[in-house]
């Protein structure tokens, strides 16, 4: 386990690299026995300043669903950060080439919830429930560690992921709404463009066999720490397709087909 002390120096590490956008080295290899219970510290310690400072939690990110991104970087469960205020962007924006620092796009879907969720023994029934309505949404993630050791070339592992609040960064939520019991999500997918040519497509079925899953998933872990998902809150659910590089200069553009489209601009 890490210490406070350690804790704390890594929290002050990530919001230099935020600040600054100036990456830092991989916390596996400075704490090479670094737990996934000590990545969480770390994560909730951040989330804690940022908050101290007047940041507003809007709700929680799922990642690492789809088993595409699980084997590549060798793991088995998924992983969530949480959302801020700030991070979220309308649809269409113009991202400033001075707010990230190598931002990538995932497509998924986001759930608003209209009840709270909480409990280890919840179903996807109850999820399906607590939904108010479900948007098509950009992810954008960012990392302010690095994702591979210049000198070693180890790969960053789940511990700097979770550390890293997941690598998130920002949201952009589509502009048409649906109930749950509406559409069927496992059939909900995206064709993800960069500046007109195709890049990404996927299907909702990609997160868990069904979105709802990842979901549940975030409320049986939050349970295991007294947590739980509040009402208004959004949620990403997990991308199901891999990350695609926001250059500057790019338009990207997720077509959702009859659920909307949605794009953002990068300086």
């Amino acid at each position: 386990m890490l210490t406070a002390p350690q804790i704390l120096s890594a929290v002050e590490s990530l919001a230099l690299a935020e600040e600054t956008r100036q990456q830092i080295g991989l916390f596996s290899r400075a704490w090479p026995g670094m737990t996934l219970d000590d990545a969480y510290a770390i994560q909730s310690a951040w989330v804690k300043q940022k908050i101290a400072a007047g940041q507003r939690v809007i709700g929680w990110k799922i990642g690492l669903t789809s088993k595409a991104m699980q084997y590549a970087l060798n793991i088995n469960t998924p992983d969530s950060g949480v959302l801020f205020e700030n991070m979220r962007f309308e649809e269409g924006a113009t991202i400033p080439a001075a707010r990230f620092i190598q931002p990538r796009i995932e497509a998924e879907l986001a759930f608003v919830m209209k009840t709270p969720l909480k409990g280890a023994d919840i179903t996807v029934t109850d999820v399906l429930n607590a939904t108010d309505y479900i948007v098509p949404a950009l992810e954008i993630l960012d990392t302010r560690i690095v994702r591979k050791d210049p000198a070693t070339g180890h790969a960053r592992t789940i511990v700097d992921t979770v550390a890293d609040n997941a690598a998130n960064a920002g949201i952009v939520l589509g502009g048409q709404a649906f109930r749950p019991d509406a559409v069927d999500m496992r059939w909900m997918g995206a064709i993800v463009s960069r500046n007109g040519v195709v890049e990404e497509t996927g299907l909702g079925a990609g997160v868990l066999n069904h979105p709802a899953r990842g979901i549940l998933w975030l409320v049986k872990r939050l349970a295991q720490y007294g947590d739980s998902i509040a009402a208004g809150q959004v949620v990403l659910a997990g991308s199901f397709i891999r990350p695609v590089e926001a250059r500057h200069g790019d338009t990207i553009t997720a077509d959702f087909g009859p659920h909307g489209t949605l794009s953002c601009y990068f300086e």
